[in-house]
């Protein structure tokens, strides 16, 4: 098939309201461009990148507008061109309209875990995908560190268990909580199903974790992965619909279009403001640390300490290196400013809270000065609604890092997603009707795990960073039921894990907490103050539901 001229091209498309070729520029790869635009008297022109000097000129997915549609709906939709070509295979012909065309069943738009794991997983299913990320250098981020077991196994499922393999990962076996000093060990809950075996996460260093998603992405032939910032999306002025991205690739200005655009730009994406519902919200900061041959007290464990601030947590990220991540919340009077800053406050208040093995390997970290931070954000999840397009990963959904449950949400929604949008299901991915169907069922469907994953993080933080005397009680009573053991920690685990889905049994551990709390204060009064007590115990059942109910709500939320 040879290059078509400007009257082939007017002949392919003698249906459209009006086709006409424009001049363009080069491309990243330096052959010339065209503009094929599609014109509608209700629309303003919509430019389609077309290589010139390719051999090979599939249009089987440009924006046309048909005379027999509405005049205000833009659609992609197949040109009656040849779907096979004597000198090609079909994985040929794709790679060609992605990289001659940019043109593909679909646009993803970061490069990270989620980003990452769903266009592979895209690919795998036969779809044509181009991957987009600002900058493919290896990240280095102090969160997305620990993978539960839940992301473990969801990994396995994807077929990516490899990705986790010549990047120095440790085994996690569980956690240990120390409250003032006093440990207690919480261990992964033992599978009944599975010989009673244990399973483990793994704790590691996140840039690597994400080349070895990327380099897993570059080695699929389905996917083409470009290096290139995207700027904005390309909506139809007929409709709403998502039709592609414009982009900045290597200085110059890019198309790339898809049936379905999916964006997964991270906790500060520049889409969810004009997309999504809800903003996240931030009031504390993680300020992280690397040690080096810290003497951790239990390896091969998370960490988390509680004292009189905000929780600190430890975890091995390799051999020889352990992530310390310091809560610190907003305006906290011992790391402002006029008190020496947040050094000051890690010094003086953090320091001396740390186990003694510890504290040594903190100390020269913070001398070192390689101090970090990241905030910690809270984002409930929408229902995406835009056709043509998905906002996914932390661009949709975010919940307090204490609990190490960001990456297994992303795996699992991957996961999830592999069924609700295999071609089996939805043949085809312009088929916006359908897909924004699915999204509305992935959902719901998402809540098994995501709910609790989300409510726990934000419920448990707001106990391990108390700041008045009910919630105070609540943290001691939650400490208390965690050294009942069996069932007391098996389940609040399986629930961080990733391993146990289900909301009712968050919801029964927290109000059991919550129980032992009011216990705990009663039992330890005179009777003389017994009515004072009777009145705490009050108080403090009201914090317990002030602080779960809200985040349910916003779970229930469409």
């Amino acid at each position: 098939m040879g290059v078509p001229d400007a009257k082939e091209i007017q002949d392919r498309t003698s249906n459209f309201t009006n086709c006409r070729i424009g001049p363009g520029n080069k491309d990243h790869a330096g052959g010339k461009k065209a503009f094929l635009s599609v014109h509608h008297p209700q629309c303003s022109t919509f430019p389609y990148s077309i290589n010139l000097n390719t051999s090979v000129t599939p249009f089987d997915n440009l924006a046309i507008l048909k005379d027999n549609l509405p005049q205000s709906q833009l659609m992609t939709s197949p040109l009656a061109l040849p779907s096979s070509h004597p000198l090609y295979t079909p994985t040929e012909l794709h790679r060609l309209r992605r990289t001659q065309h940019h043109d593909c069943d679909a646009v993803v738009v970061g490069a990270g875990i989620f980003g990452s794991a769903i266009a592979i997983t895209l690919a795998r299913q036969g779809r044509s995908v181009i991957l987009l990320e600002k900058s493919l250098k290896e990240p280095d981020r102090i969160v997305g560190e620990l993978l539960q077991p839940g992301g473990v196994e969801a990994l396995e499922k994807l077929g990516l268990r490899h990705c986790l393999e010549e990047i120095d990962a440790c085994v996690v076996k569980g956690y240990e909580v120390f409250y003032y000093g006093q440990g207690v060990n919480i261990p992964y809950p033992a599978d009944v199903v599975d010989n009673g075996k244990r399973p483990e996460g793994r704790s590691f260093h996140h840039g690597r974790f994400i080349r070895r998603l990327r380099e897993a992405a570059m080695k699929e032939s389905n996917i083409t992965v470009v290096e290139s910032t995207v700027t904005s999306l390309v909506q139809s002025d007929c409709s709403n619909q998502i039709l592609g991205v414009t982009a900045l690739t290597k200085g110059e200005m890019d198309y790339y279009f898809g049936s379905l655009t999916v964006v997964a730009d991270g906790y500060a994406s520049k889409f969810r403001k004009q997309y999504m519902p809800h903003s996240p919200t931030s009031k504390s900061k993680f300020w992280g640390l690397e040690l080096i041959d810290a003497d951790l007290p239990y390896p091969g464990h998370g960490h988390v300490i509680l004292s009189s601030g905000a929780p600190v947590l430890l975890y091995q990220i390799g051999t020889h290196e352990t992530r310390a991540l310091v809560d610190i919340p907003d305006n906290v009077p011992t790391a402002s400013h006029a008190q020496g800053g947040v050094k000051s406050h890690l010094r003086n208040v953090v320091l001396p809270s740390l186990p003694p093995s510890v504290q040594p390997s903190f100390k020269a970290a913070l001398d070192e000065g390689k101090l970090r931070s990241m905030p910690n954000s809270f984002l409930p999840p929408s229902t995406n609604k835009i056709p043509g397009l998905v906002l996914l990963g932390d661009a949709m959904n975010m919940r307090h890092p204490l609990t190490g449950g960001g990456m297994t949400v992303a795996l699992n929604d991957v996961l999830l997603l592999r069924d609700l949008l295999s071609p089996e299901t939805v043949p085809l991915l312009t088929d916006t009707t359908l897909v924004l169907k699915q999204m509305r069922t992935f959902h719901w469907r998402r809540k098994n795990l995501t709910a609790v994953i989300n409510i726990l993080a934000q419920a448990l933080y707001s106990l391990f960073a108390a700041n008045d005397p009910q919630l105070r009680a609540l943290q001691l009573g939650c400490f208390k039921y965690f050294q009942q053991g069996g069932a007391c920690i098996d389940g609040p685990i399986g629930l961080l894990a990733g391993i146990i889905r289900q909301p009712l049994v968050l919801f029964y551990h927290f109000f059991s907490v919550a129980l032992l709390s009011m216990w705990l204060v009663l039992s330890s009064s005179p009777i003389w103050r017994l009515p004072v007590a009777g009145l705490d115990c009050l108080s403090i059942f009201t914090k317990a539901c002030l602080v779960l109910f809200p985040f349910i709500g916003t779970e229930l939320r469409s």
